[in-house]
């Protein structure tokens, strides 16, 4: 083994026949390393992987002290964050640095030890990463749709940054004019490039924002431009619900095109986002009647984002069947391409 970064050290001092003795064992990016010591001496050394059948066994240090008697030093795991030593003498436990505890590899950790083929905890990393993008790929997951999407994406951060800038420094009629703006130039601009700007809703997303900026203009407080939210989120809600309700090959259908799974039922897709709108619809409300504007516009910006990720991950799961599989619409597995 070589010599990994040190993430934690343990020593485990005894005294046998009069002589000073410590094992120090240090849990290592590249698996368990031990030492005994003997006055100041270094007498033995031991060291295991992070992975691997090598892995799960006790450490075993042995010397022979002056007078030529023998003693073992058995060293390990006593628990997934600790570590214990036994020290033998001709076949007899003399020393215990917690008796009565087993010293030996977590049980529950086992099968993932063994399982484990790198050789430090940066290769075991990969590994496990390596194989569960494999196993999702084989699922249906299609981790480049997030590489295709990154332009798209920092697109929508931009203009949630834009609004908030705008909002803090005018006022909210003005931000939601300013966004709805914003969303023609890059209408326009993305007539004029092959990138992808907006994403598979462009249009949807576009028309949105001028019914929110109509809606601004014609109410111009900025109470109305807080409740706007909420009606604009109820209206996205609909939509979105009735497209699922008739099958999802709209709305759904094109948000499908720009998510990494290829599992995905659009139907239960459209009727996910339908019902999370209807919530956030809700919620916005609830923060727009009963707090101060300051607050309602972080919310808006960035609080209703954690809201926002927590919900979509349960609606995907909803889309994919990997909840409510059988309650209606019953999941349908897309066709695959040949």
């Amino acid at each position: 083994m070589g010599r990994g970064t040190t993430f934690w050290r343990y020593r485990r001092p005894f005294t046998l026949d009069g002589f000073s003795c410590r094992v120090t064992v240090r849990a290592r990016s590249d698996g368990l390393a031990s030492e005994l010591r003997v006055g100041d001496e270094i007498v033995a050394r031991d060291a295991t992987p992070i992975g691997g059948t090598e892995a799960v066994r006790n450490h075993l240090l042995s010397h022979a002290l002056p007078d030529g008697s023998q003693f073992e030093v058995e060293a390990g795991y006593i628990s997934a964050v600790n570590v214990g030593i036994r020290v033998l003498r001709d076949g007899a436990v003399v020393h215990e640095s917690h008796p009565g505890r087993t010293i030996a590899y977590p049980e529950k950790y086992r099968e993932q030890a063994l399982a484990m083929k790198g050789e430090t905890f940066g290769s075991a990393v990969r590994d496990a990463w390596n194989h569960s993008m494999a196993e999702q790929t084989s699922n249906g997951y299609d981790p480049e749709a997030w590489k295709r999407n990154k332009v798209p994406l920092a697109v929508d951060i931009a203009l949630g940054l834009l609004f908030f800038a705008v909002a803090k420094l005018t006022d909210l009629t003005t931000a939601a004019l300013v966004g709805a703006g914003a969303g023609i130039v890059l209408l326009i601009a993305q007539r004029m490039t092959k990138v992808d700007l907006l994403g598979g809703l462009a249009m949807f997303g576009i028309v949105m924002m001028l019914v929110s900026a109509g809606l601004a203009f014609m109410f111009q407080s900025d109470e109305a431009v807080k409740y706007r939210t909420t009606a604009i989120g109820l209206l996205t809600a609909a939509l979105f619900f009735g497209d699922g309700v008739t099958g999802g090959q709209r709305l759904a259908n094109r948000l499908k095109r720009y998510l990494p799974y290829g599992d995905i039922d659009v139907a239960r897709l459209g009727i996910g986002m339908g019902l999370m709108g209807a919530v956030m619809a809700g919620a916005n409300l609830v923060v727009a009647l009963y707090t101060s504007t300051d607050f309602w516009l972080f919310y808006s910006t960035f609080a209703d984002f954690v809201l926002t990720v927590g919900l979509v991950l349960v609606v995907f799961r909803f889309a994919r069947g990997e909840m409510l599989r059988d309650v209606a619409p019953r999941y349908r597995a897309p066709m695959q391409p040949e």
